[in-house]
Formats: C-alpha cells, sequence, structure tokens
C-alpha cells in the first residue's frame, strides 16, 4: 500500500508504542482486525476507540480469532492480522498459529506481554510465546525497545507474505506499547537473511519443457501454492496447452474449473478412483505448488512409480522431502509457469483422456440413493444450485472430505479448510473471516455436529455483526471419520465416538439467528435455496442426516492405489479386474 498524504503526515511524530503499532497497522493497508482485548493491551484498544481505518472484529475466543484472519486471508489474499492480550490470550490463539504454518497462510499475529523487567519472572498471565510459537511461525519477535517497533511490524508483514506464505507472531511487552519514540515507518524493508528464490533457474525451466513435450501421459498434480501465488490462470493455460489432465490437493480445488473434461477432482486418500489411478499411471507428473504430503502420496514409495516428477515451489525445503524429484524448480509458481508455458507444445493425449475417462464412467463419486438424507446429497445441491459459484468454508472429517468430492470448484480462493492440521472447530469462525472480506460471492459454512460445537460461540460474532453467512450443519450423531476409522479398522468398536448434540435450531435462535431442521432430501434444495436467498443476514441450517455413512473412495493410510477402496455400489467392472489393469500397466 502506498501511504497517503495523511499517512505521511504521522513521519517523525512522537508516539507512543500503541500510537504506532496501530499507525503501522494503518500503512500496511490493514482494515480488518480480529481479536479480544486484555490488561496488557488496554493501551492499543483505547487508540482503536477513535480509530476509523480498521475495523476491529471483536471474536468469543482467541482461537476463533485467529481462524477468522485464516479466512479472511484465503478468501482475499491478503494477511489476516489478529491482536490478543498475554498469558492464554497469546496460547489461546497457538492452535490457529500452527493450523496457518501448516497451510502456509499468511497472518501477522500481535501478542500482549508483561512489562520487560518481568519477563522470566512468572509474572501475572505470563507465558514465553515466543519459545511457544517458534516451531509454529516462519519466524517471531519480542520487541524490547520502542523504537524498534515501527521496522519490525513492517518486517512482520513483509515475512508473513513473501516467499511461502506463514504466519509471523510480534510479542508486544505493556511497557513498549507505554514509552513514546517518533514514528518513522519505513517504506521498504531488507533482511540479509531472508531473500526468497521468485524466479526459477531458466536451465531447469528448460529441463522440464523437454520431459514434458516428450510424454505420452502427462498429468499435473496442483496444490495450494498455486491458490498463494495467484497463478490459476497460468494453471489453466498450461493444462488446456497440453491437453493434459489435471488433479489437485485438498487446498488446490479452485485452481482448475472441475466443469472441465481435464479436471479429475481431488487426489489421494480420499481423492477420485480415477484421479489415483492416473497418477499411478502417469509418465510425466508435474507437481505445482504442492509438497506430496503424506494424505496424497500414502506410500511414498510406490507413489507415481512410472512417472518422471517434475516439482516446482517457492520453498526449497520442500522439493524432494517426501518424494525425489526429476527435475527441481524452485520459484514463484507463476513467474516459472508463465516461463514454461513458452516453451511446451500441445501434445496429442486423445489415448491418455479417452483411458481416463472410460475410468471416469466405470468408478464415478456416487453414493446410495435410497429416501434417506446424506451429507452427500447436500453437498451436491449446493454445488448445482450456485453453480460453483460460492465461497464453501468447510470443517475437518467426513462433511470435509464430501465437500472436496460434491462440490465442482470453479474459482480460486472459493475453497477454504484446514488441510496440515486437521483442526476441528475451523469452519465457522474461518467463514466468518471470508465473510468480512468477501461480500462479491455468498460465503457457506459446512460443518459436522462434532467440530461444530468446539468454537459455536462465534454464533455470537455472527449475530453481532448481522454476516450473511449460511450455516450448514451435518448432523451424522458421530465423530463420523473417527467411526469410520473403527469400522474398518477396530472391529467396529465405537469407543467414544456418539456424540450428543444440542438442539442446534434452538441454539441459533438463542443468538437471533434465524434457522431449520432438514431429515428428508425432499427437503433439501428449496431450504437451500431459501437460506441463499436470505441476504440480510445469517440462516442455520441442520441436517439430520445418516449416522453410519462412510466416504469413499478411500486409501488406507500409508498404502497405495492396489489397495483403494471405492463405493460398495455396484460397478459395471468388478474392482478385482481393475487392480489387474493397474499392475498390468505398472
Amino acid at each position: 500500500m502506498t501511504p497517503t498524504k495523511a499517512q505521511d503526515n504521522h513521519q517523525g511524530k512522537l508516539m507512543t508504542g500503541a500510537e504506532i503499532f496501530v499507525r503501522c497497522l494503518v500503512e500496511e493497508g490493514v482494515d480488518t482486525l480480529f481479536g479480544y482485548p486484555g490488561g496488557v493491551v488496554i493501551g492499543i484498544y483505547d487508540v482503536l476507540h477513535d480509530l476509523t481505518h480498521i475495523k476491529h472484529i471483536l471474536t468469543r475466543h482467541e482461537q476463533g480469532a485467529t481462524h477468522a484472519a485464516e479466512g479472511y486471508s484465503k478468501a482475499t489474499g491478503r494477511p489476516g492480522v489478529v491482536l490478543v492480550t498475554s498469558g492464554p490470550g497469546a496460547t489461546n490463539a497457538v492452535t490457529g498459529i500452527a493450523d496457518a504454518y501448516m497451510d502456509s497462510i499468511p497472518l501477522v499475529v500481535f501478542t500482549g506481554q508483561v512489562v520487560t523487567k518481568l519477563i522470566g519472572n512468572d509474572a501475572f498471565q505470563e507465558v514465553d510465546i515466543v519459545g511457544i510459537t517458534r516451531p509454529i511461525t516462519k519466524h517471531n519477535y519480542l520487541v524490547k525497545d520502542v523504537n524498534e517497533l515501527a521496522r519490525t511490524i513492517k518486517a512482520a508483514f513483509y515475512i508473513a507474505t513473501t516467499g511461502r506464505p506463514g504466519p509471523v507472531l510480534v510479542d508486544l511487552p505493556k511497557d513498549v506499547l507505554a514509552a513514546k519514540a517518533v514514528f518513522e515507518y519505513p517504506k521498504t524493508i531488507s533482511l540479509r537473511s531472508y531473500n526468497p528464490v521468485v524466479d526459477g533457474n531458466i536451465r531447469q525451466i528448460k529441463k522440464a519443457a523437454e520431459l514434458i513435450n516428450e510424454a505420452k501421459r502427462p498429468l499435473l498434480y496442483v496444490g495450494g501454492g498455486v491458490i498463494s501465488s495467484n497463478a490459476s490462470a497460468e494453471v489453466r493455460a498450461l493444462a488446456d496447452k497440453l491437453h493434459a489432465p489435471i488433479t489437485t490437493t485438498l487446498h488446490g480445488l479452485g485452481a482448475y474449473p472441475e466443469q472441465s473434461k481435464l479436471s479429475l477432482g481431488m487426489l489421494g486418500m480420499h481423492g477420485t478412483w480415477y484421479s489415483n489411478v492416473a497418477v499411478d499411471q502417469c509418465d510425466v507428473l508435474i507437481a505445482i505448488g504442492a509438497r506430496f504430503d503424506d494424505r496424497v502420496t500414502g506410500k511414498v514409495e510406490e507413489f507415481a512409480k512410472n512417472a518422471k516428477k517434475i516439482h516446482i515451489d517457492i520453498d526449497p525445503s520442500a522439493i524432494s522431502k517426501n518424494v525425489p524429484a526429476d527435475v527441481p524448480i524452485v520459484g514463484d509458481v507463476k513467474r516459472v509457469l508463465k516461463q514454461l508455458n513458452e516453451l511446451v507444445k500441445p501434445l496429442d493425449t486423445k489415448e491418455w483422456l479417452k483411458t481416463i475417462d472410460g475410468w471416469k464412467a466405470e468408478h464415478p463419486l456416487r453414493y446410495k440413493q435410497d429416501g434417506s438424507l446424506r451429507a452427500q446429497h447436500v453437498i451436491d445441491k449446493l454445488g448445482e444450485i450456485t453453480d460453483g459459484d460460492a465461497i464453501v468454508v468447510s470443517d475437518v472429517g467426513q462433511s470435509q472430505m464430501w465437500t472436496a468430492q460434491f462440490f465442482k470448484w470453479k474459482h480460486p480462493r472459493t475453497q477454504i479448510t484446514s488441510g496440515g492440521l486437521g483442526t476441528m472447530g475451523f469452519s465457522l469462525p474461518a467463514a466468518m473471516g471470508a465473510a468480512f472480506g468477501r461480500r462479491d460471492l455468498p460465503v457457506v459454512c459446512i460443518s459436522g455436529d462434532g467440530g461444530f460445537q468446539m468454537n459455536i460461540q462465534e454464533l455470537a460474532t455472527v449475530a453481532q455483526n448481522n454476516l450473511p453467512l449460511k450455516i450448514f450443519i451435518i448432523n451424522n450423531g458421530y465423530l463420523g471419520m473417527v467411526r469410520q476409522w473403527q469400522e474398518f479398522f477396530w472391529k467396529k468398536r465405537y469407543s467414544h465416538t456418539q456424540i450428543t448434540s444440542p438442539d442446534f435450531v434452538k441454539v441459533a435462535e438463542a443468538y437471533g439467528i434465524p434457522a431449520q431442521r432438514v431429515s428428508s432430501p425432499a427437503d433439501v434444495e428449496a431450504t437451500i435455496r431459501k437460506a441463499l436467498a436470505h441476504k440480510d443476514g445469517p440462516m442455520l441450517v441442520e441436517f439430520v442426516v445418516v449416522p453410519e455413512e462412510n466416504v469413499f473412495p478411500m486409501i488406507p493410510a500409508g498404502q497405495t492405489v492396489n489397495e483403494i477402496m471405492d463405493s460398495p455400489e455396484p460397478l459395471k467392472q468388478s474392482h478385482a479386474t481393475h487392480k489387474t489393469m493397474i499392475h498390468a500397466k505398472g
């Protein structure tokens, strides 16, 4: 953000640390701040009282604040900003910080701290939050001198948003916030030990192009780095030019429109049957902004064993970390793809695509339709009604996987979920953050009955701000994914996975949010349309679904595509025959 004249007028003025803090946020173009006040940061909140530049969102829990900042960031592409107090305020934010770190989400989290002379003395509401968060932040700072405050905040935003994005924490002692200094905010910053590589090595890019141009069965494997880099257009251009099929990770959904014939949907443990088999059978795998995590690869020694692997990522530590790359390229994927697109040529993939079309026909995503209400039907209908023009924020577990599978993703930054950490309770506050950041598309929160109760208090934040958020609870009476594993691998010993819930409709109404319960497939479409048409505020719908439903396909953890468990619904060709075909082609 380029400072305005009004902002420049503050340069050189004597200010308190609290005033400097707020002025730094203005200079960074921050428009939304998620937080919860406390004694140590009360000086900052006093300054915020008269400020109109920044909208402060009072969440009901600090974890809610960090998840809301994550949702805001993922939906907008801008860094999410959080302010919490010391001690429990800081530790309550830890889960959200860890979640952002795992999923490469740019956050700047400010925590209050006791006065500097008491640090280490076990003072009231003191914790070593810098030490606690060192493993789960890109970097963190303890500011001990008010004269260093502005430069530190500038560095925090720079580190969070460049290279592989991630959370940065700044710890603010109370006396530093009360001390005075001349405000001087640097326009730029250079950190000697931090220089992310953004331009790919041209020799490596040429090697990749040569490999691609000889491919008979190419496959694009696209991750969340494409979304972070705003490189969806470049990915689409590459896939369309090569006539190459494309599969995405959970965080890559939306990078390429799933309405296209080239789209294979999501791969991995609960990815489509045909995406996983295509990975096994491809001869060149082009990994773009993906990290080969265990939920994708299963047994790494067998993952894409027939393919040469090109790996493009801005984080050099991700290259060959899990799966060795034949052609590694370190750089910003948007920049690398622009160069690569000029060097590759259209490929003859007719036979490859014909084979994949056969797999799609024989092993589509499907579910039983017997008159009972199932989560898949709800999500299928949501996708049909919105035509993919919605921001959908899912929680963790079965509802997350069904959302990833059955909603046909169309745009980047519309699929928001917790991936690497798998945080239950993510969806409601993250959906709030997305709704604060975006008003161009409807925002829908999808959560299981277990996950929803972990941050249910944020209904108060939704109601207070009258957010036009649509909340869909998939209530199956279980901690569904754990129950599914207990069914498959623990002889149906359902130990502590059956969960009782309050009357969600009454709870929502107690917060002043209109709500409805649905238990029949016949009522699903009309109810979804009613919720989406309710634009003047939030609405909650509880869908009471079949209790013991399972997510298919499923590759058990650490296994290979040869152990894939497909839907129990009848197939046109037996699963055993396909396994034989896989081995024969392999």
